[in-house]
């Protein structure tokens, strides 16, 4: 079994900043690339950021310039720093891997998912 476990979520004003982590854990043999995505509510999950096992990223373009992804391959984990939050990145955020299991299969995913409100 896998598991990512998300943490950092939370309540801060608009401008302020806010340090997303996720972990992954279980019978992983390797993780190709990890992201972030958000929910709000009424709309669809989208992309926020990813980044492959190399350290090449890719950002919507509603964060660049203010979200930075990065991760530690020997942690099995993923950051996702957010600077300058304005009130419309308020959503649920979710940690997304593609890894390969002990078992030698390539399965996607998905953390349960950590509240990020940016109030105005």
């Amino acid at each position: 079994q896998v598991q990512l476990v998300e943490s950092g979520g939370g309540l801060v004003q608009a401008g302020g900043s806010l340090r997303l982590s996720c972990k992954a854990s279980g019978s992983i043999f390797s993780i190709n690339a990890m992201g972030w995505y958000r929910q709000a509510p009424g709309k669809q999950r989208e992309l926020v950021a990813a980044i492959t096992s190399g350290g090449s990223t890719n950002y919507a373009d509603s964060v660049k310039g203010r979200f930075t992804i990065s991760r530690d391959n020997a942690k099995n984990t993923v950051y996702l720093q957010m600077n300058s939050l304005k009130p419309e990145d308020t959503a649920v955020y979710f940690c997304n891997a593609d890894l390969v299991t002990l078992t030698w299969a390539t399965v996607d995913y998905w953390g349960q998912g950590t509240q990020v409100t940016v109030s105005s």
